[in-house]
């Protein structure tokens, strides 16, 4: 098993003038991630929310420390303060077999990014690209086969970050989480 070839992401932040590092969410982290939760979602709610995550509900300290628990649970630290956070993990949230995939793959083969923030004062600088290509060296390193992702509908700047990043966009599907005001969620997947 190989190991995840961190260079280009620490090349491509000495380009943005600052050291970030992606580190596994652990015990200390938890609280910390999610008071970075909460102000990536005050700050949308003053701008456009278009995850429609909520204040303190999702994402949060408790879906924190559950995907931590999970070993799922990351966080993007420079000079010692959280500028992202994210969840990978091999177990979707929701019915993900409803989708026509392009590729039929069977739970437990494929990786599901999720909960992905980028603190507002740094965002459009590449980290977003970033992670994503540390989750691609991820799952590939640890034998899975693909990358897949839901996103609000109407959340553009999550799709074209996708889209950007070679994702593939494969429809919109129900995944029966029963979210008032999200019926369905766009679907992606990244395969090789």
């Amino acid at each position: 098993m190989k190991t995840v070839n961190y260079d280009s992401f620490v090349e491509a932040c000495d380009k943005m003038n600052r050291t970030v590092k992606i580190q596994k969410c652990l015990d200390k982290d938890v609280a910390p991630t999610g008071e970075f939760y909460d102000k990536v979602v005050l700050w949308l709610d003053n701008h456009e929310n278009y995850p429609k995550w909520i204040y303190r509900v999702y994402p949060s300290e408790r879906s924190v420390l559950k995907m931590s628990e999970e070993g799922a649970q990351y966080i993007c630290v420079s000079n010692e303060m959280i500028i992202g956070a994210f969840a990978i993990s091999a177990e979707p949230q929701g019915d993900y077999h409803n989708c026509r995939w392009s590729r039929e793959l069977e739970k437990g083969t494929y990786m599901v990014l999720a909960a992905l923030a980028i603190d507002p004062t740094v965002q459009r600088q590449g980290l977003g690209s970033e992670i994503i290509r540390f989750c691609i060296d991820k799952a590939r390193s640890e034998g899975f086969k693909a990358i897949r992702a839901d996103v609000v509908p109407t959340n553009y700047p999550a799709r074209r970050l996708f889209e950007k990043n070679g994702f593939i966009y494969a429809g919109d599907v129900d995944l029966k989480l029963s979210i008032g005001d999200i019926p369905a969620f766009s679907m992606y997947e990244f395969n090789w």
